[in-house]
C-alpha cells in the first residue's frame, strides 16, 4: 500500500466508525423508551432528536472550519497557529452554546410552531428538550476538538470518545429508567451524562498529548485582526452552506409527506441508502480535509494532485461496490426496516433512483473535504447555492408531471451538480501552488 493510501485509510477509517457511532444515541435512547409501554414516548425521543440535530448541524462548522484551518497549520507546522485556532474554535463555540441555554425557551416555542405533535408528545419532547439543552457545551466543545484532532492527522481520538459516549449513555441512561424509574428524564439524563464524559476525555486525551502547546494561548494573538477576519470568513460560508443542505434536507422530508403516507414512508426508508453511504463517504471527505489542508499547508502541490487522485480512486470504487451491494441486497435490506409489503412494493418504482446515488454523489463528499482543507469555502459555498437552486427549480417543474419522481429527479441531481460544480470550481485549489487560493 501506498503513502498516500495508507494517510487516507488512517484517518478515514477512524472516521467512519465515529459516523456511524453517532446515530447510535439516538437509536439507544429510542430503543430504551420503546419499551416504556406508550407510543408518546417514542414520538417525545423522535422529535426531541430531529429538533437537536438541526441546531447542532447548523453549528456544524466549528468542526469543519477548525480542522481545515488546522490542517493547513500542521502542514506548514506551525503548532503555534494551531494552538490559537482551537482556541478560537472553543471560545465561539461556547459563546453559541451560552446563547442556545439562554434562548431555549424561545427556540422550544418556536420549533414547536413548525412541529405538530399531540399534546403529550410534545410535553414530553420538551421535558427531553430542557434537559439536553444543557448539553450544548459539551457537543459544541467535542465538535471543535474533534475538528482540531482531524486537522491534526489524528482521527482516532474522536472515534475513542464517540465509542466511550454510547458506552456511556447506555449504561446510565439503562440504570436510571429502569432502577430509578425515572422514564425520559433519565433517557436524557443518559445523553447528557454521555455528552459531557465525551468532552472530558477529550481534554484528557488531549491534555496527556498536547499540554506544551498551552503557551501559545494569548489573548493578543486570538484576536489578531486578520487570524479573526479568517476564520469568520470561512465559518461564514459553511454556515451558509450548511443552511442550503439543511433547506433541501427538510424540504425532501416535507415535499414526500405532502403526496401521502405511503410516499412519505417510502422517501423515508429509501433515503436510509444515501445516509449509509454518506457515512462511509464522510470518513474519505475527513481524510480529504486533513491531507488537503496539510500539502496546501506545506506548498506541495505534487502531494496534493496525487493524494486527490487516490482519494477519487478510493471514491469510485466505493460507488461501484454500493451499486453492486443496493442492487443485490436491497429488497432484503428493505424487509429489515419494514414488514409493510404495501410500503416495500411501492418502493419499487422508486428503487432505481437509490442505484443512482453512488455515483451521483461521491464527488461532492470528496470536494466538501478538499474544499474544507484548502480553507476555500467560498466557492464550496457557491456550488451548494448553484445546486440547491437546481434542487428546487428541477422539483417545482416536474412534480405536475411525475409526481414523487420529481422530488428523487431532483435530489440526485442536486448531489451530482454538487460535486461537478466544485470540481469546476476547484481547478485552482488543485492546480496552483499559491496555499492562499
Amino acid at each position: 500500500m501506498n503513502t498516500n493510501n495508507r494517510e487516507i485509510l488512517q484517518i478515514a477509517v477512524p472516521s467512519i466508525v465515529s459516523n456511524i457511532t453517532v446515530p447510535l444515541l439516538g437509536l439507544i435512547d429510542a430503543a430504551i423508551v420503546g419499551h416504556l409501554g406508550a407510543t408518546s414516548y417514542i414520538g417525545a425521543i423522535a422529535v426531541g432528536g430531529m429538533l437537536f440535530n438541526i441546531i447542532y448541524w447548523i453549528f456544524g462548522f466549528l468542526r469543519m472550519g477548525t480542522s481545515g484551518m488546522t490542517s493547513q497549520a500542521y502542514g506548514q507546522k506551525d503548532e503555534a497557529e494551531s494552538m490559537r485556532i482551537l482556541a478560537r474554535s472553543i471560545g465561539v463555540g461556547m459563546l453559541i452554546a451560552l446563547a442556545l441555554i439562554v434562548l431555549q425557551y424561545p427556540i422550544e416555542r418556536i420549533a414547536f410552531t413548525f412541529i405538530k405533535a399531540t399534546p403529550e408528545v410534545e410535553r414530553l419532547a420538551s421535558l427531553y428538550f430542557r434537559i439536553c439543552i444543557w448539553g450544548a457545551p459539551a457537543v459544541l466543545g467535542l465538535y471543535s476538538i474533534s475538528g482540531w484532532c482531524i486537522g491534526m492527522q489524528n482521527s482516532r481520538y474522536p472515534m475513542y470518545i464517540a465509542i466511550t459516549q454510547n458506552i456511556v449513555n447506555i449504561l446510565v441512561s439503562l440504570v436510571l429508567v429502569y432502577a430509578f424509574h425515572m422514564k425520559i428524564e433519565g433517557v436524557a439524563i443518559g445523553t447528557l451524562v454521555a455528552q459531557y464524559s465525551g468532552l472530558l476525555m477529550a481534554i484528557g486525551l488531549w491534555t496527556s498529548h498536547f499540554k506544551r502547546l498551552l503557551p501559545y494561548v494569548q489573548l493578543h494573538t486570538l484576536i489578531a485582526k486578520g487570524a479573526i477576519r479568517r476564520f469568520f470568513q470561512v465559518n461564514r460560508d459553511i454556515f451558509l452552506r450548511t443552511l442550503c443542505l439543511v433547506s433541501v434536507t427538510m424540504f425532501f422530508t416535507k415535499a414526500g409527506a405532502s403526496q401521502g403516507e405511503v410516499v412519505l414512508a417510502v422517501n423515508t426508508l429509501l433515503m436510509h441508502f444515501f445516509t449509509f453511504f454518506s457515512y462511509i463517504m464522510d470518513g474519505f471527505a475527513y481524510a480529504g480535509e486533513a491531507l488537503a489542508g496539510k500539502h496546501i499547508g506545506a506548498n506541495d502541490r505534487p502531494a496534493l494532485q496525487q493524494m486527490i487522485r487516490q482519494l477519487f480512486v478510493w471514491g469510485i470504487g466505493l460507488s461501484f461496490a454500493f451499486t453492486i451491494v443496493y442492487g443485490i441486497g436491497g429488497e432484503a435490506f428493505l424487509g429489515l426496516l419494514t414488514d409493510q409489503k404495501s410500503v416495500i412494493s411501492a418502493s419499487s418504482a422508486y428503487f432505481y433512483w437509490v442505484l443512482a446515488i453512488p455515483f451521483a454523489g461521491f464527488a461532492a463528499f470528496l470536494y466538501d473535504g478538499i474544499f474544507i482543507g484548502a480553507t476555500a469555502t467560498n466557492l464550496m459555498l457557491r456550488a451548494m447555492v448553484i445546486a440547491s437552486v437546481a434542487f428546487f427549480g428541477i422539483y417545482y417543474g416536474c412534480r405536475e408531471a411525475i409526481g414523487n419522481h420529481a422530488l428523487w429527479l431532483a435530489f440526485i441531481t442536486y448531489l451530482a451538480l454538487r460535486g461537478v460544480m466544485q470540481g469546476y470550481l476547484g481547478r485552482k485549489i488543485i492546480h496552483s501552488q499559491n496555499k492562499s487560493v
